[in-house]
């Protein structure tokens, strides 16, 4: 088998016939699509067990989340290359082809970015791939923009968005899938950071396109969605980031932590925030661990490490501009 789809659901059986429908499409026919259901309570598994019988089918009883679910697909993957999907997604007939393809032309790349643009304004793009800036946060390149191409020709890609990714089995089987302890956002950073860290690079495949409906699980801003991006934030650079770069990013981390607290506290917020933070302090001893792992297998020196940042906003500028504050 060439290409192993994971696609998990929770509750989103309304999302399902469009997405596995575009996968059952592909001009590529060498894959299988495995559906992990993460304890949905609305039918899903029953639907797939009758509709779609094709679908290699994994229930599990409780939701487990992101990460530990698409673990879970990976156990009963048999594909050279594994492609994790969102469910509220519709993909393009050559979407797979492209990805196999990008991927086959760059043998450094263990990750493959797809594009992906908005279910809903189809000429606006969602992620082309992921960056990462000096002030810890992770985000989504091209997010917002009207899609006119500028993007056809790659760009510096840290990383590929987890919502349509492919990812090389020969690197997952050396650095590992994701970090179940994420459950939620963050999980595809902290696997591309292993990754980068590991040797490996970020191919792009802007011809695979898939079309998006965001957040439609977790909500915009929930307090789910903030307590989650507050805490793995951290997860991910204490895991990954070496301790000089680490030290020499210290005043622009601590920056825009304050300020990402205050955007919560200002949105009603600010318990799930907190939360996250003090619970990131609980769980330092086991991150202590993950991350003397994750430095073992490092290859890059810390002026490479340095070398894989884009430039990012100031986070006061950031607060200023969605508070509504002049000045």
């Amino acid at each position: 088998m060439k290409i192993s789809v994971i696609v998990l659901n929770w509750n989103g059986r309304q999302y399902l016939p469009e997405c596995l429908d575009s996968l059952e499409a592909q001009t590529l026919r060498d894959f299988e699509v495995i559906l992990v259901d993460n304890g949905s309570a609305d039918g899903s598994a029953q639907f797939i067990h009758d509709e779609y019988p094709w679908v290699k089918l994994v229930e599990l009883p409780e939701n487990v989340g992101f990460a530990a679910g698409n673990n879970r697909g990976l156990e009963a993957a048999s594909g050279e290359y594994l492609v994790a999907l969102n469910n509220d997604t519709r993909v393009e007939p050559d979407f797979l082809a492209e990805l196999l393809a990008a991927a086959q032309d760059s043998p450094k790349a263990g990750m493959v970015a797809a594009k992906m643009l908005n279910y809903f304004e189809p000429g606006r793009i969602d992620a082309v791939a992921l960056k990462i800036g000096v002030n810890g946060l992770g985000y989504n390149i091209g997010v917002g923009e009207t899609d006119r191409g500028q993007y056809e020709h790659g760009v510096a890609a840290f990383g590929p968005c987890g919502g349509a990714a492919l990812y090389r089995r020969d690197m997952i089987e050396r650095i590992g899938f994701f970090d179940p302890d994420f459950f939620a956002y963050y999980e595809d950073f902290d696997l591309a950071w292993r990754a980068r860290l590991a040797g490996w690079e970020c191919a792009m495949a802007p011809k695979a396109v898939v079309y998006h409906v965001h957040s439609a699980t977790s909500g915009e801003s929930s307090p789910f969605k903030v307590y989650q991006t507050h805490r793995n934030k951290w997860y991910v650079i204490l895991k990954n980031w070496p301790r000089g770069v680490i030290l020499r990013r210290l005043f622009s981390l601590v920056l825009a932590d304050v300020a990402s607290f205050a955007l919560a506290l200002a949105g009603g917020r600010g318990g799930a925030a907190l939360r996250a933070r003090l619970d990131v302090l609980k769980n330092l001893g086991t991150l202590r661990e993950k991350r003397r792992a994750v430095q073992e297998g490092r290859l890059l020196t810390d002026r490479q490490v340095e070398e894989l940042f884009s430039p990012h906003e100031h986070p006061v500028k950031t607060l200023r501009r969605k508070l509504g504050w002049k000045g």
